[in-house]
């Protein structure tokens, strides 16, 4: 029907007997009289705060929003196809505005390549992306080290339909809480780097299974650090979250306790260890978005917790980077922070796309309030204090200042732990939890507050 620019030397003209239109800041009033129903952005090089403010034009229209990521793409390989099978959706990361995290991914590859690499949960989402990462950089050997047999096999497939012959890829189906078959593991493949990445995530779920939270994050974590330290494992990256950070929940309380395993162990190995943290990923297991968009493609409605709500949000891949980026910098016992930005709010997210697919907000489909799931919060914080941040040799990557724990306190507090699991008491266990993990608040005592401080 028409196409829009920018540019003054194409305003005006003609393509194909089609006119161009412009600015693109009058696209609403350019498209009031027309019957259009599908916008394609084809703006490959533009920048993601130039396309976020494009975005946010188009969403004042009721159409649906799609985008060319490059428009060479149907030339490549020598293929024939139509420059309209190369137009995709709109991905959330897109509505972010985030600019990627720039890293020296030459040091990546130093860092592993040749080596013998274990990654634990290496068939989640964080793991299996750290595996494809992983594998471009040649190591020496990839070790798959999952309890779940299906997201295993899938890395597995995949890796090995990638690479042929050319990548010495092993997979064990073991759980880290078995610190026997870690053990045999471990002696048998004797890795340089391991990835920590195994670790039940979701919140609400631990919520009501805090004693999986304490044997499968807690313990699983301690054996994997302890049986790093008896094998000589070079590094160990352990991943964390924001969730990590003044916890109200058990899940982000079991984070926070093997964070301060990591810390227990400066000095005390030969094996370097950090932990990275970093916020919500998108497109991982459990995430909210997708929620959103089979919502929508339902027609509605789209659930929310509560229209309040804030979170920090990166993508796999550059979550996954940062991990990776921080396993080669390693200094031992060190948590590493990103930069992420400011804080979304969900409700934002969630009329945009929306809009962005067609649709107007509360009248095609609307947005309800479900409120908030056990243990979950307004909003999450990054760092435990701001003020005992080091800088790195990248800008947007810090390490935050820890106070330091010894062994012996580690050992009380998981005995503390331990008891607890002994009462088979959910009350108890939480309890308990507060104890070993002072930083531990009541949900509702966290979120009173900052509704009291958001209504000031």
């Amino acid at each position: 029907m028409c196409l829009i620019d920018d540019s003054p030397e194409k305003i005006g003209k003609r393509v194909h007997n089609v006119k161009v239109l412009g600015p693109i800041s009058n696209l609403e009033r350019h498209l009031l009289d027309q019957s259009i129903r599908d916008i394609v952005i084809a703006m490959p090089s533009v920048t993601k705060g130039r396309q976020k403010e494009i975005l946010d034009i188009c969403a004042k229209v009721k159409c649906r929003v799609r985008i060319l990521p490059d428009n060479l793409a149907f030339m490549k390989n020598g293929e024939k196809k139509s420059l309209w099978s190369n137009v995709r959706d709109i991905r959330i990361d897109e509505l972010l505005a985030r600019e990627m995290v720039s890293l020296d991914n030459s040091e990546i590859e130093k860092f592993l390549n040749n080596k013998v690499v274990l990654v634990t949960g290496g068939g989640g989402s964080i793991g299996s992306e750290l595996c494809r990462q992983i594998a471009k950089a040649n190591p020496k050997e990839l070790i798959i080290l999952d309890n779940y047999e299906n997201n295993a096999y899938d890395i597995q497939q995949e890796l090995v339909f990638k690479y042929k012959a050319s990548l010495n890829l092993k997979v064990e189906i073991a759980s880290v809480r078995d610190k026997e078959k870690l053990s045999i593991i471990f002696d048998k493949y004797r890795p340089n780097i391991v990835f920590h990445a195994a670790a039940y995530k979701h919140v609400p779920l631990m919520e009501a299974c805090p004693e999986e939270a304490i044997r499968n994050n807690i313990f699983g974590t301690y054996n994997t650090v302890m049986t790093s330290h008896q094998y000589g494992v070079e590094r160990f990256v352990f991943i964390s979250t924001d969730k990590a950070v003044n916890p109200t929940n058990i899940m982000g309380a079991s984070k926070r306790f093997c964070e301060m395993i990591i810390q227990s162990m400066k000095e005390k190995s030969k094996t370097e260890y950090v932990a990275v943290r970093f916020g919500n990923v998108l497109g991982s297991n459990g995430s909210v978005i997708p929620l959103f968009q089979k919502q929508i493609d339902m027609g509605g409605p789209v659930t929310i917790t509560d229209k309040r709500v804030v979170r920090y949000f990166m993508t796999i891949t550059e979550a996954v980077e940062l991990v990776l980026h921080a396993g080669s910098m390693a200094n031992s016992s060190e948590i590493y922070v990103l930069d992420m930005g400011e804080p979304v709010k969900i409700i934002d997210l969630a009329e945009n796309l929306i809009r962005l697919s067609g649709y107007i907000p509360y009248k095609d489909i609307d947005i309800i309030e479900v409120g908030l799931r056990p243990g979950e919060k307004l909003y999450e914080e990054i760092l435990m204090n701001n003020d005992g941040l080091l800088a790195t040799a990248n800008h947007k990557i810090f390490i935050e200042s820890q106070e330091s724990i010894s062994q012996e306190d580690i050992q009380d507090r998981i005995d503390i732990l331990t008891k607890a699991l002994a009462s088979k008491s959910s009350s108890e266990i939480k309890k308990a939890m507060k104890k070993v993990v002072n930083t531990y608040k009541d949900p509702d005592e966290v979120n009173r507050a900052i509704s009291e401080y958001l209504s000031d």
